[in-house]
């Protein structure tokens, strides 16, 4: 019997997701106008604050479905139909967009000009896997290393580093596996079809132990992002603003640096410590090792690439080598320039493809299949973030916050960042809380001293408990979002769970931090 329209249509609405998820994303659809345009109608006070409310947890989620559905489709639904019915405008999502033009330049251009350079990536840490034998080393070393990069590059920047490592080691064994039964590699890093029913409990602890080292590589990102200017979109904003206030510059590298570090250098050490803990109880996911089978098998692979490097490899090897020293350098210019870090990310595409031979276009379209998607998703996401301003979501807790005094206010703002930091985009929570309390020293709420300090519990706040979810840090969603996630079974849930220790240890030490050393 031929397959009716209406049907087909029902097929084709978000795919291969499941029947449940669609239903409730068209019963979202549904019911978000008419309580909207109910709650106008009938007058129903704080009826469309709460309207807004619901469509953030509505997109928050399409996030958590992220391995069902990626969240571009039914979060952009949303987001249009929230155009549409007046929640927020067009323009107020291009003002939104526009303010985060150098996130969307650097996701372009830096996560390409990284994929041009994964051989030499691959290389350098197939060295350091193979060469460290304790695991809790060398998730000390990632997450450590992770730190130090995005103090000095961006936490994006560094996990499309890791990401691309990790889904380089996830290939060569996945493909080794699965030729065991087939003789060739499973086309889909997903697909365990190939692999042999001895194999796959083998291929899962693999996962395990690449899902632990990815976590705490993306919660040193958090670590190190926060302590530095250039660590996080919103510290240069914070900076700028913490001297615009008053007629001047701003703070430079090292005010910022200083001024962050009773909060920041604990929250670090602790960190670490978390990092360390969970490796050796084995809580939360973490702890599993790499199997000997497995390192032999990289170690193989590891000697026989070797052994079969042709000299122009080795020169392509060596033009990613050169490329990542320019990157370095170029990115601590920016500290002193101010160069978008997007656009250098263009130079090293340039550089890197120029002098290791990928000048056909379809051979550069690769590079951006990785990164175009999640750019997407986040203008989508700016979208909800236009809602969240337009219906201002946040302000009962602004209100809250200027009632109380010292450390307490300090207190409560630190908090009040890091909860809606989870729940919605950090840097739109600082640029928010920034403005209030800017007008609130101009209103004579605040004198200089404490609105410094107003400025350091903004910062820790958005930055240290945001690891708590996906969509705090912009560096796990990309996570979240990327090839590599599914293919280790790096869901949301999974993700949340596995940052839960980091969440809670961090957070406090945070907030004891601002009460007892600021």
């Amino acid at each position: 019997m031929a397959q009716s329209i209406s049907s087909a249509f029902a097929q084709n609405f978000l795919g291969a997701s499941p029947r449940w998820y669609k239903q409730t994303i068209i019963a979202f659809l549904i019911v978000n106008p008419v309580l909207w345009f109910g709650a106008q109608w009938l007058g129903v006070p704080g009826g469309k604050f709460l309207v807004g409310w619901l469509l953030v947890l509505q997109f928050i989620f399409t996030l958590a479905m992220a391995l069902r559905c990626y969240p571009l489709q039914p979060g952009g639904l949303l987001a249009i139909e929230a155009v549409l019915i007046g929640m927020t405008s067009p323009e107020t999502v291009y003002a939104k967009t526009l303010e985060n033009f150098p996130v969307i330049l650097l996701l372009i251009f830096m996560v390409a000009g990284i994929f041009f350079m994964k051989e030499m990536l691959l290389y350098v840490f197939t060295r350091i896997l193979l060469g460290v034998r304790s695991k809790l080393l060398l998730s000390l070393l990632f997450s450590s290393v992770s730190a130090v990069l995005s103090a000095y590059l961006d936490a994006l920047t560094v996990t499309a580093v890791v990401i691309t490592v990790a889904i380089g080691f996830y290939r060569i064994y996945h493909g080794v596996a699965s030729r065991l039964k087939e003789g060739q590699a499973s086309p889909i890093l997903t697909d365990d079809s190939a692999v042999p029913q001895d194999a796959i409990n083998e291929v899962r602890q693999f996962r395990s132990f690449l899902r632990g080292l990815m976590m705490h590589a993306a919660v040193g990102t958090a670590l190190g992002g926060v302590t530095t200017l250039v660590g996080e979109p919103q510290n240069l904003l914070l900076a700028k603003e913490a001297g615009r206030a008053f007629g001047e510059e701003g703070w430079n590298f090292g005010q910022f640096f200083l001024n962050m570090a009773p909060v920041t250098l604990p929250v670090l050490v602790m960190g670490l410590l978390t990092c360390a803990l969970m490796e050796l109880t084995g809580w939360f996911g973490y702890g599993t090792k790499l199997s000997s089978r497995v390192r032999n098998l990289l170690e193989r692979f590891d000697r026989e690439a070797a052994e079969s490097r042709t000299p122009v490899q080795n020169a392509a090897l060596a033009a990613q080598g050169a490329a990542a020293v320019v990157l370095i350098l170029a990115l601590s210019l920016h500290q002193l320039h101010h160069t978008e870090v997007g656009l250098i990310g263009l130079m090293i595409i340039v550089l890197a493809t120029a002098f290791s031979g990928v000048t056909e276009e379809h051979r550069l379209g690769k590079a951006f299949q990785e990164a175009l998607p999640f750019t997407a998703l986040l203008v989508v996401f700016f979208g909800i973030v236009a809602v969240i301003y337009d219906q201002k979501l946040f302000k009962p807790v602004t209100e809250m916050i200027f009632t109380l005094e010292g450390i307490e206010q300090l207190s409560v703002m630190y908090l009040a960042n890091g909860l809606l930091s989870i729940i919605s985009d950090n840097v739109f929570v600082a640029t928010v809380y920034i403005g209030e309390v800017k007008q609130a020293l101009f209103d004579g709420l605040l004198d200089r001293e404490q609105f410094e300090l107003m400025v350091v519990a903004i910062n820790t706040g958005t930055n240290i408990p945001s690891v708590g979810t996906p969509n705090g840090q912009a560096a796990f969603l990309f996570l979240l979002t990327s090839a590599l996630a599914p293919a280790i079974r790096l869901s949301y849930g999974r993700m949340v769970f596995m940052a839960l220790p980091y969440t809670i240890v961090m957070t406090i030490t945070g907030l004891l931090a601002i009460i007892y050393l600021l």
